[in-house]
C-alpha cells in the first residue's frame, strides 16, 4: 500500500466547487439520468443509480433535485447523453483526461479542443495518454470514519489495493471491476462512504513549477466549467509551497 500522493488535491478544490454549486448539481443530475436510463429507476435494484445518488448526496444535492432527475429520466422524452472521453496534453506535456456526458458530441468536442488550444495544450487521439493512468475505483471516507490504521485494515480485508489519507479524508483505491464488491465490504466495516466512483489515477505524477501550475489550473478550471464535462484528471503534482502561493 503506497503513501499519499498529491494529485487528488487538484481534483478536490472544495472552495471552487462551492462557488459553482448549481452547475455541479446539473452535472450530478446528468449522472443520475444516465444511471436511471441504464437500468431501473429504483436504486435498490440499480447499483449505478445507487452510487450516483450517494455521490449527489455527498455534494449536498437536495432530495427534490435527485427525485426530479430520476423522474425526468424515466419519462419517454428524457434526454439521452453519450459518455465521451478526450485525451491530450497541457502545457509542459502534462497528460490530461476529460470525461464528458453530452447530447451533442460535435459541440463538446469543439469546446474541449478550443480550451486545450487556448490553454497551450493539444488534444490527442483516444488512448494517447490513458496508458499512463490506471482506471480504478476510488472510495472516499471522511476522517471521522476512523484513524488511518483502522481504514487501512478495513481496506485490506475488503480487497482494496491502496489507501491514502490526508487532512481531507481517506481515499481507498481498488480495481475498477471490484468497485461494488469492495465498497459493500467497506460499508459493513466503516459505514456509508462519502463518494464511490471510477477515476483515472496517474501511474506517475510530474512536479510542475508555479508558472506551469498556474497555466494548467486555468486550463483545467475552464474544462470543468464546461457544462458537458464531468471530470478532469491530470498527472501534474503541484508542490505544497507552489500550491500555497496559488491559493493565496
Amino acid at each position: 500500500m503506497a503513501g499519499h500522493s498529491q494529485f487528488k488535491n487538484i481534483m478536490h478544490r472544495k472552495g471552487k466547487q462551492d462557488g459553482i454549486r448549481s452547475k455541479m448539481f446539473s452535472k450530478l443530475a446528468r449522472e443520475i439520468t444516465v444511471a436511471t436510463k441504464a437500468g431501473l429507476p429504483d436504486p435498490t435494484m440499480n447499483a449505478a443509480l445507487r452510487l450516483a445518488i450517494q455521490n449527489a448526496k455527498a455534494q449536498s444535492m437536495p432530495k427534490d433535485n435527485i427525485d426530479r432527475a430520476i423522474k425526468k429520466a424515466s419519462g419517454a422524452d428524457a434526454e439521452t447523453y453519450d459518455q465521451v472521453r478526450y485525451e491530450g496534453y497541457g502545457p509542459g506535456g502534462i497528460a490530461v483526461i476529460v470525461e464528458a456526458l453530452t447530447d451533442n458530441r460535435n459541440r463538446t468536442a469543439s469546446n474541449v479542443r478550443s480550451i486545450f488550444t487556448k490553454g497551450g495544450g493539444a488534444l490527442g487521439e483516444t488512448g494517447s495518454v490513458s496508458f499512463s493512468f490506471d482506471h480504478v475505483g476510488e472510495i472516499v471516507y471522511p476522517l471521522s470514519a476512523g484513524d488511518a490504521d483502522k481504514v487501512m485494515e478495513a481496506a485490506i480485508e475488503a480487497g482494496a489495493d491502496d489507501v491514502e489519507t490526508d487532512e481531507e479524508g481517506h481515499y481507498v483505491y481498488c480495481a475498477f471491476e471490484s468497485i461494488n464488491e469492495v465498497s459493500k465490504a467497506l460499508e459493513a466495516q466503516l459505514g456509508e462512504a462519502s463518494t464511490v466512483k471510477a477515476i483515472w489515477r496517474p501511474q506517475n505524477s510530474i512536479p510542475v513549477d508555479e508558472e506551469r501550475a498556474q497555466s494548467l489550473m486555468k486550463m483545467t478550471d475552464s474544462l470543468e466549467d464546461d457544462d458537458d464535462v464531468q471530470n478532469v484528471y491530470t498527472n501534474m503534482d503541484i508542490p505544497e509551497d507552489v500550491m500555497a502561493k496559488l491559493s493565496a
